[in-house]
C-alpha cells in the first residue's frame, strides 16, 4: 500500500473536499498537519512518517454550526489496505471534533495531541491500552489552555449536532467529539457514568461547545 496509489488519494480527496464540507460546511483555509516535536517532545515516541500527513482542519462558524470547530482528518486513511473494502473500518474508524467558543491556536494544538494520542494507543505503544472511545476521559495534567482554567480532563462522547459516522469506499467512519471537563466532573462520571456526566453538561450548556472560562457544573 503506497501513499501514491489511485483509490487512495481518491478516498482521501472526497473525504476532505466532500464528505467535510456537507457535514461541516467550510473547513477552512488549510490544515494544521501533526508535527514530528509532538511524537518526540510531547510522547517521547518515535514516530511513522506518513503520521505527519494527519492534521486538524479550523471551521469557521457558518450555517452548521456556530462555533469554531476543529476537525482532524488523516484518522481514517486506510494505509494498511490493498485496496479499498466497504466493510469493516476505515483506517483507524474515527476522526475527532472539537468546538470552541473563539478562534483558538490552543484548540489547535489540543486536537492535535489528542490524534497524536489515538494514533500511538491504535499501533500499541502502551501496553494494555485501547483506543480512545465514548466516555473516556483523559487526564491533561494542567489547565486546557495555557491560561488558568478549571478544565482539566478531555471526555470522549458522540456528537450531539453532526452525523456520528459516515462512510467511505475504504469502510466505516465515526465521527468522536472531544469536550473539555473539570476534576470534579471527571470524579462525577466515575461515580455514576459518562452518559450522566455527559447529560448534565448539555442541561448546563456545557456540551458540545468547551469555554475554557467556564466554571465546574458539578456542586463540591
Amino acid at each position: 500500500m503506497t501513499e501514491g496509489s489511485d483509490w487512495f488519494e481518491s478516498i482521501w480527496e472526497h473525504r476532505e473536499e466532500s464528505v467535510y464540507p456537507e457535514i461541516f460546511g467550510s473547513i477552512g483555509v488549510g490544515i494544521y498537519p501533526l508535527t514530528a516535536s509532538i511524537f518526540i517532545e510531547t510522547f517521547k515516541q518515535d514516530f511513522d512518517p506518513r503520521w505527519l500527513h494527519y492534521g486538524v482542519f479550523e471551521s469557521p462558524p457558518c450555517d452548521k454550526h456556530q462555533s469554531w470547530l476543529y476537525v482532524t482528518s488523516g484518522m481514517s486513511n486506510p494505509w494498511e489496505d490493498e485496496q479499498p473494502e466497504r466493510d469493516g473500518l476505515s483506517g483507524l474508524g474515527c476522526e475527532f471534533i472539537f468546538e470552541t467558543p473563539m478562534q483558538s491556536k490552543w484548540a489547535i494544538l489540543r486536537v492535535q495531541h489528542m490524534m497524536a494520542f489515538q494514533v500511538l494507543l491504535a499501533h500499541d505503544r502502551y501496553l494494555n491500552r485501547e483506543t480512545l472511545d465514548i466516555y473516556d476521559r483523559i487526564p491533561l495534567h494542567g489547565p486546557i489552555t495555557p491560561e488558568p482554567s478549571e478544565l482539566t480532563y478531555i471526555m470522549v462522547a458522540s456528537p450531539s449536532h453532526f452525523i456520528p459516522s459516515f462512510q467511505l469506499e475504504s469502510g466505516h467512519v465515526d465521527l468522536l467529539s472531544l469536550v473539555g471537563i473539570t476534576d470534579a466532573e471527571a470524579q462525577f462520571a466515575r461515580n455514576n457514568d459518562g452518559g450522566t456526566l455527559l447529560k448534565y453538561l448539555k442541561d448546563n450548556n456545557a456540551f458540545p461547545v468547551t469555554d475554557p472560562g467556564r466554571h465546574c457544573t458539578i456542586s463540591q
